[in-house]
């Protein structure tokens, strides 16, 4: 593929870019540039893996740059160096506005993480599916283990006891009493119960005690708030009285 160029240029075209991939390990461009380029970086790569002076000189009379051969000698021949070949990765990203080229990224495969750890994840979950064998209908029921009957425990005859009935008669008589007993046990209305000499208990004459403090200290503090204010009022007084024989004596020596 020509690329539109003539030879000298269409050389110095892929120089760059191979050293412009080298040093950045990700480079976007047109489709076919980067068919055209793969072609070209890939057999350098290979030639990086043996890292000899005769080698050296060889990648430098394509790349030109010296900065790209020692990358491509120090780091990615050692990257690269257990995979037999495919070093790059083209991914298609759609077209160009101007001139509807087709655009894509073209890469080095050794260096896209994420892209790494998505091939071993998928290579972690195979597994070899076979041909299930199903067992046959009695099998299975063979294999099931058989419920063992619970035993119900009937109640013993000896260990419940029978209460014993009580007699309707006895009852009656005990809950009926005889209209005198009635009487004798209610109150007369003349009759007031009996004084009881029972002596007030502690605890009402604490909170007596209690009230009555509290209402004395409330009548000290008021007591104390009078005395405060006729206090106050006699300062004013006397700075007043103050005040005016310095105005007399002021008006005096005019």
């Amino acid at each position: 593929n020509s690329l539109g160029r003539k030879s000298a240029h269409r050389k110095e075209t892929l120089s760059s870019l191979a050293t412009a991939l080298i040093l950045h390990k990700r480079i976007n461009t047109t489709v076919t540039k980067a068919k055209a380029l793969r072609t070209y970086v890939e057999p350098l790569i290979t030639k990086s893996k043996e890292d000899s002076t005769h080698s050296r000189r060889t990648v430098f009379s394509y790349l030109k740059n010296k900065y790209a051969v020692s990358e491509l000698f120090r780091e990615i021949s050692l990257k690269v160096a257990d995979r037999p070949g495919g070093y790059t990765r083209i991914l298609k990203t759609g077209f160009r506005k101007g001139d509807g080229a087709e655009m894509c990224f073209i890469e080095l495969v050794d260096y896209n993480t994420t892209m790494l750890k998505t091939e071993e994840d998928t290579q972690q979950k195979r597994t070899r599916r076979g041909r299930s064998r199903r067992k046959p209908a009695s099998e299975e029921v063979a294999e099931q283990p058989q419920q063992k009957p619970v035993a119900v425990s009937e109640p013993d005859d000896e260990a419940v006891v029978a209460e014993p009935v009580e007699k309707p008669e006895e009852n009656a008589a005990e809950a009926t009493d005889t209209p005198e007993e009635v009487a004798a046990e209610t109150p007369k209305p003349d009759q007031q119960p009996e004084e009881t000499g029972a002596e007030e208990t502690p605890a009402a004459s604490v909170a007596e005690e209690a009230a009555e403090e509290k209402k004395e200290a409330v009548a000290e503090k008021q007591e104390e708030e009078v005395a405060e204010a006729k206090e106050e009022k006699k300062d004013e007084e006397d700075v007043a009285e103050a005040d005016d024989k310095k105005d007399d004596e002021k008006s005096s020596e005019k």
